[in-house]
């Protein structure tokens, strides 16, 4: 059986990119295309997507409203945001509302599949070119932040920040991958999220990560 996806971008030659890409493999049918929130969410109903690739910057209805009223729901379909490089701002809001990772739009067809695989078995696929730059935040975490996470917590975050998975995570620290998940499980209830990108995306505004 193919995995669904609904395309949701303002530009037809994005959209049109994109299908042409996922037509290429045989696991995805592009059930579906939208050109603003509204109508993304009109057919979240219909069709039933297993991944909605989410543009954030839309007119009428935007990529953020959008996720913020299928929050609303209670949807559990994973989101990938595309991005292009003048978006910092709009993405780590997508990834704060519980988004499951992010694509320039000018990504390449290994990196969409992979990214998609992951989103599809719930693992978060952060590219680190792009968190590397956002890095730069300001931001300067005040006594109590700094002490949210334990040093070994930061650890596997920055990790996960360059987009290891828990299994290369477990390999680079040596320690197991049960390990790291239980890492992580700490990590999620302290920032007080659900998801890997929604903890980068807040340690990151909070100021806790950084190069």
């Amino acid at each position: 059986m193919k995995h669904k996806i609904l395309i949701v971008d303002d530009h037809f030659v994005v959209r049109e990119g994109l299908k042409l890409i996922l037509e290429t493999n045989e696991e995805y049918e592009v059930i579906g295309e939208a050109e603003d929130g509204s109508k993304a969410l009109e057919l979240v109903d219909e069709v039933n997507p297993d991944v909605i690739l989410m543009d954030l910057n839309m007119p009428k209805v935007s990529g953020l409203e959008a996720i913020r009223e299928l929050n609303k729901r209670q949807s559990t379909v994973p989101i990938i945001i595309l991005t292009t490089y003048n978006e910092d701002e709009l993405m780590m809001q997508g990834l704060s509302l519980g988004a499951k990772g992010y694509l320039l739009k000018d990504t390449t067809r290994e990196n969409l599949f992979r990214t998609i695989e992951s989103a599809l078995g719930g693992e978060t696929l952060l590219q680190p070119e792009i968190t590397t730059r956002i890095f730069s935040s300001n931001h300067t975490p005040s006594f109590s932040e700094q002490s949210i996470l334990t040093q070994r917590e930061l650890d596997v975050l920055k990790r996960v920040a360059d987009g290891k998975t828990s299994k290369a995570i477990a390999l680079y620290l040596n320690i197991s991958e049960r390990t790291v998940k239980s890492y992580l499980t700490n990590i999620y209830t302290k920032l007080d999220v659900t998801s890997r990108s929604q903890a980068v995306a807040v340690a990151i505004e909070k100021g806790l990560l950084h190069r």
